[in-house]
């Protein structure tokens, strides 16, 4: 049986509009990468300012960059 932490070092770092989130975490829309967002695992991704986008996992050294 594979680890909780192992499957989360193979999750999708980049997920589109629409899609459960892989990993809960800081997740940024590719149009405004200093947006970020807390998501949940199993969340749906939503749109960013009303038009469909790729969300990115993020970071926290990123974010404080």
């Amino acid at each position: 049986m594979k680890s909780i932490a192992l499957l989360r070092e193979r999750a999708t770092r980049v997920m589109p509009t629409g899609s459960h989130c892989p990993a809960s975490g800081l997740w940024s829309p590719d149009a405004e990468p200093d947006a970020v967002l807390v998501f949940a695992e199993g969340h749906v991704l939503p749109a960013h300012n009303g038009l469909p986008t790729v969300w990115r996992l993020r970071t926290a050294g990123e974010v404080q960059a």
